[in-house]
């Protein structure tokens, strides 16, 4: 065989075998997203949200609910679910927000840092130019303290219940009425932490609780807060360059520079990006918590078009955005 003919072959072989080993990847990262629907109701619930809202594919929709190809092609047909019968928004509605169906990797790289990832923290936010991309944000990814790493939305460093050899329950956001999201999750050892997110038509408002169940003081209550580009068409490029961090604001600008996805949460801690996700993080921390005691963060989802994103961070900052919302705790 000539020698460029073996290069070529050899670099189709090379080829496949990357092709294949990301495929096994890809396959790893989403077995634990799987959730079979508890009813008739729950399934015309994901299927309208998979297909009107995430686009999802086929095959994405058969890895986030277990079903077959027959039984999905029944379901989209009894509860009259295509692409043509999504509904318009109003002109004036809050900002779609709806929680993560799974399925489908929020991430585009760094999956080994993901592994399994748990679609009861996540939500997606759409954008209001755009009524097919996304963002989506773990509402919490992380939450540390003086005991170690307390909780973790995926798989990949050990937790302190994963090296206890405990396995927390799958949880689902509560929807309600006006759009809102909440949850709450209690940890085994007493500590429990819960979230509320509220979307309106400037902006999306997240709030998180900790409430200390233990005996013992609580300490170094840091907590990582993820915004995921993938599905955010013009704002998904795999660098920090198109990033500006301005804590407690993290934004982001598409790649004409006039659009812009600007987050932030307070206490913050430590805002910063992760190229390879790619991602935006104003990371809080939670103040002291003693035995009995419950402390809140709050945080800030909005858009922007124009080009001055400082002008508009200071805007953001003279709104009441950290005031106690409605019906909070």
């Amino acid at each position: 065989m000539p020698k460029s003919a073996l290069r070529q072959s050899c670099l189709q072989i090379a080829l496949s075998l990357v092709l294949v080993t990301a495929s096994a990847a890809a396959t790893q990262t989403l077995s634990g997203t799987l959730r079979p629907a508890k009813n008739d109701a729950s399934l015309k619930d994901w299927l309208e949200n998979m297909v009107w809202h995430h686009r999802f594919t086929a095959d994405e929709i058969r890895s986030a609910t277990g079903l077959d190809a027959a039984a999905l092609k029944t379901a989209l047909t009894r509860f009259n679910v295509t692409p043509a019968t999504r509904p318009r928004r109003p002109a004036n509605a809050p900002l779609l927000t709806l929680p993560y169906p799974g399925g489908r990797h929020p991430r585009i790289g760094f999956l080994d840092g993901a592994i399994d990832p748990q679609r009861e923290t996540k939500i997606s936010v759409f954008t209001p130019w755009d009524d097919a991309s996304h963002v989506v944000v773990d509402v919490p990814e992380a939450l540390w303290s003086n005991l170690g790493l307390t909780y973790l939305a995926h798989t990949h460093i050990p937790t302190i219940f994963d090296k206890q050899g405990i396995k927390l329950p799958p949880l689902e956001w509560n929807r309600h009425d006006d759009g809102s999201l909440d949850l709450t999750r209690r940890l085994p050892n007493g500590i429990s932490y819960a979230a509320k997110v509220i979307p309106g038509r400037d902006a999306v408002r997240m709030e998180l609780w900790l409430t200390n169940g233990t005996s013992s003081t609580l300490s170094d209550l840091r907590v990582q807060t993820c915004v995921m580009l993938k599905s955010a068409v013009g704002f998904n490029a795999l660098t920090n360059a198109n990033k500006v961090f301005a804590k407690p604001f993290v934004a982001v600008r598409n790649d004409t520079g006039d659009r812009w996805i600007i987050t932030a949460w307070e206490p913050c801690h430590r805002p910063w990006g992760n190229a390879p996700v790619p991602c935006l993080h104003s990371d809080p921390k939670f103040p002291e918590c003693a035995p009995g005691e419950s402390k809140r963060l709050r945080g800030w989802l909005s858009f922007y078009q124009g080009t001055n994103v400082q002008s508009e961070f200071a805007r953001i900052q003279k709104l009441d955005w950290l005031a106690v919302t409605a019906g909070a705790r």
